[in-house]
């Protein structure tokens, strides 16, 4: 298990609660990937994602993708 901490994400609109991963493991079901995006979705609670789950998560509307600092190499 992964030790988490929350902290709160300022996205322009009404803050969001995101959680830090030690390991930045994505915030996708069975997903053991390294996040190397932050989604913020106005719907629903801001995430870390891996480059796969982003590329088709950010295909719907509103939602906009920022890359995590130092994840650079995880783009594929």
């Amino acid at each position: 298990m992964t030790a988490t901490t929350a902290r709160t994400v300022i996205t322009g609109r009404v803050g969001s609660t995101v959680t830090d991963r030690a390991v930045t493991e994505c915030a996708e079901d069975d997903c053991a990937e390294r996040a190397a995006v932050r989604l913020y979705v106005p719907w629903a609670d801001d995430r870390d994602v891996c480059t796969a789950h982003a590329r088709g998560l950010v295909q719907q509307e509103g939602v906009v993708a920022e890359p995590l600092d130092g994840a650079a190499e995880d783009w594929q």
